[in-house]
């Protein structure tokens, strides 16, 4: 049976940009070969991976369709001059109006695939935040890492005490009632590979 292809935002010869849904892996696992990478090879042919987002976040990923694409973009990763915003919801009331989080982070070997905050072993990893809006027991917020830690936003909202609603990892026994983890890459901005054009791709969040 043929797996959905996720909703292509664009594409041309040298990248194709996706709206990933939550619950769908970036790239095939140890266990579990079917991904958002598996089912876009399957219907454009030659893809490589440039960045990846959670099993659990939704929202903006990039493929390159040939290897100059990938070698052009990824040095706009690596060099932090993208652009990329995240939307969250989370758990309780947080104080003041944006904040920044600076916690070093590593894996949490004997619980892999968790991530933790350490200052000795940690790799710098810096996210900025904007409260949306509030309710009685949760905030909307705007997102906006400067480094791409796995699990960063998740680790850096946790340690102030505000956790992802519904973060399998991090939320704690309040997930598992809820239908997704309320993340999702909303914005990203970079240039074209290939014609230099700034791209501003935009992806409202579905929650």
């Amino acid at each position: 049976m043929t797996k959905a292809l996720p909703e292509i935002i664009f594409a041309d010869d040298d990248i194709i940009i996706i709206n990933k849904p939550s619950g769908l892996l970036s790239v095939p696992g140890r266990y579990e070969p079917d991904s958002a990478y598996a089912r876009v090879s399957a219907a454009y042919g030659e893809l490589h991976v440039i960045h990846r987002l959670d099993n659990d976040t939704s929202g903006i990923l990039v493929f390159a369709r040939n290897k100059k694409a990938l070698t052009a973009v990824q040095q706009q990763f690596e060099k932090q001059s993208t652009r990329k915003v995240y939307e969250a919801l989370v758990i309780g009331k947080l104080k003041g109006n944006w904040g920044c989080v600076n916690l070093p982070i590593c894996v949490d070997w004997p619980n892999r695939p968790l991530q933790m905050i350490s200052h000795v072993n940690g790799r710098y990893a810096l996210t900025r935040w904007k409260r949306l809006e509030q309710t009685e027991d949760q905030t909307r917020v705007e997102l906006y890492p400067k480094t791409g830690r796995s699990h960063q936003l998740r680790l850096h909202m946790l340690n102030i005490g505000h956790p992802i609603v519904g973060d399998p990892f991090y939320a704690g026994p309040s997930a598992k009632e809820q239908p997704r983890m309320m993340l999702h890459a909303r914005e990203l901005d970079f240039c074209h590979p290939t014609t230099g054009e700034f791209m501003a791709i935009v992806c409202p969040a579905p929650f």
